[in-house]
């Protein structure tokens, strides 16, 4: 190799040291619980454990271009993530209220990176996150109800079109003013303001 490119290699390791180094001193009030729980942990709990806040900075650096193509590919991962984990804890859907708290947990826990997510180039990846969550719970809930009714596929499926675009843009809109506080409080007002209207359309559908 010439004088240029022994520059570009020692310039390129120097920058890795110093990326390693940072990373220890970051980490250095967690490092030995991450040893312990490693094995166990998935990658979405492990950016939780070092902060969500914090981690989603790091996913900025090269450090996460070891593990992953791109920044969205690790983002995508996190956040499909625990769609899967919504899913698998929410078998049953009581209320479109239960649908909407579903939508927006991971949202409240993790506010900082939602928000980042949602204003970066990264955006479509949670919409699709929350489409599917919005699926999910409404699909549930809808099949829970029509339990024992005679209800044409075709208005089931109107019926979770309507509630899941309801839910998605109320949860898209409350993004949209920066999550401000009380969400949970206006879900639960309109869901009163709503009730007997699922109801109500389940009795015109089997009248049909």
């Amino acid at each position: 190799m010439d004088k240029k490119q022994w520059k570009t290699v020692a310039i390129s390791a120097a920058t890795l040291l110093l990326l390693f180094l940072l990373v220890i001193w970051v980490f250095r009030d967690h490092y030995q619980e991450i040893l312990r729980n490693i094995q166990a942990v998935s990658i979405r709990e492990l950016l939780l454990l070092l902060g969500m806040g914090l981690a989603y900075q790091m996913l900025e650096s090269a450090v996460c271009f070891a593990m992953f193509q791109d920044i969205p590919q690790l983002v995508e991962t996190i956040i499909n993530e625990d769609a899967d984990r919504v899913i698998q804890e929410h078998p049953s859907i009581e209320s479109v209220e239960d649908c909407l708290n579903a939508a927006i947990r991971f949202a409240l826990e993790n506010r900082k990176t939602v928000l980042h997510i949602y204003h970066s180039i990264n955006r479509d990846i949670y919409e699709q996150y929350q489409w599917r969550v919005c699926e999910h719970a409404v699909t549930t809930y809808v099949d829970g109800i029509l339990a024992g009714r005679t209800v044409a596929e075709p208005d089931r499926n109107l019926m979770i079109d309507y509630l899941k675009c309801m839910c998605f843009g109320f949860v898209v809109g409350w993004l949209e003013t920066g999550m401000q506080e009380g969400i949970q409080s206006r879900f639960h007002r309109i869901c009163e303001l709503k009730r007997g209207d699922l109801d109500a359309m389940i009795t015109r559908c089997e009248k049909k």
